[in-house]
């Protein structure tokens, strides 16, 4: 207990950074960090090894889902002048753009540049080579480009 007790504040930070770049509401982020920490103790027999990838991922699935329950909570905002929305990506086409990639290009672009754990840290955290981490990064990049691009 005391290990996790000593990693809380560095978990809170990852956790609440992710959430933070999906929801985009200060106190959604916060609620979903605290869920993402409060699993994370409940399993941390399993997850300490790895537990900043796991609250990373956690997080965010977290996060995915939070946004859904705003987005229908909502009424749709009026569209930005056409000079700043070619500038701005809303946070409801990456989440969209999220949702359309493979489960695990997700976990990985989300552990990777969302969380920013470099690469080693994400591998371990899937289970699998750095070589494929690489992989599933550069086609989730490229995937969430095609979307993202025609804004």
């Amino acid at each position: 207990m005391t290990d996790f007790e000593e990693q809380f504040p560095d978990l809170y930070r990852v956790a609440y950074r992710v959430a933070f770049r999906i929801v985009g509401q200060r106190e959604e982020a916060e609620d979903v960090a605290q869920e993402a920490l409060a699993r994370a103790l409940a399993r941390w027999p399993k997850v300490h090894g790895h537990a900043a990838a796991w609250v990373a991922r956690v997080s965010g699935n977290l996060a995915i889902g939070a946004w859904r329950r705003i987005a229908r909570k909502t009424p749709p905002m009026p569209q930005p002048p056409p000079s700043t929305e070619a500038l701005v990506i809303d946070r409801a086409d990456l989440v969209r753009a999220l949702r359309s990639i493979s489960r695990r290009q997700r976990e990985v672009v989300v552990l990777r540049y969302l969380a920013d754990l470099p690469e080693d840290a994400v591998a371990d955290a899937i289970g699998s080579s750095v070589g494929t981490v690489k992989q599933h990064a550069s086609r989730g990049l490229a995937a969430l480009r095609t979307p993202l691009a025609d804004r």
